[in-house]
């Protein structure tokens, strides 16, 4: 793989790079999205379910967004703020409705090759909202939150986390 320029660097909070609509800078779109994930802070699960957001949107907007025309072009931005990632991806399509899309869970979906990333998108990020740009394209904004060290419930019930000391 070609060696990129850093487009990060620690005191940045903002990356934008445009891209050629063409599947080779899904790529492209993850290697820039790793730098920035690392430099935000997460760790390397999470960068790489960032990094497969990302894919599939990118996937999305050039396939779906821009029909693979290499005249169309790809817009992300990254914005690192001090407690999250906010991706934006635009495409120069015509638009969707992601309420119109078919669960991919549902019985008749399961064996479909196609259909899970909008859902994968979901399950990796906190935030997840499309945006019909009147013709001029369509927006997906993605948030990912930095773990702030503040524990949260993980499920479950107080007594499933008692000791079962028999001493006490």
């Amino acid at each position: 793989m070609r060696s990129l320029p850093d487009p990060m660097t620690p005191d940045s909070s903002v990356v934008e790079v445009t891209l050629e609509s063409d599947l080779k800078n899904v790529e492209v779109a993850e290697e820039i999205t790793r730098r920035v994930a690392g430099t935000a802070g997460f760790d390397e699960d999470e960068q790489q379910r960032i990094e497969m957001a990302v894919h599939e949107s990118m996937i999305n907007a050039i396939w779906h967004g821009n029909q693979n025309d290499s005249s169309k072009s790809v817009w992300l931005q990254f914005k690192i703020h001090s407690d999250r990632l906010e991706i934006r991806i635009r495409d120069q399509g015509h638009g969707f409705d992601p309420s119109h899309l078919p669960d991919p869970r549902s019985d008749e979906n399961l064996l479909n090759v196609s259909g899970r990333g909008i859902f994968l998108i979901r399950t990796f990020m906190d935030e997840f909202r499309v945006e019909n740009l009147n013709g001029q394209g369509t927006e997906v904004t993605m948030i990912k939150r930095l773990n702030t060290g503040i524990p949260t419930k993980q499920g479950g019930t107080d007594r499933e986390h008692e000791s079962h000391d028999s001493t006490n």
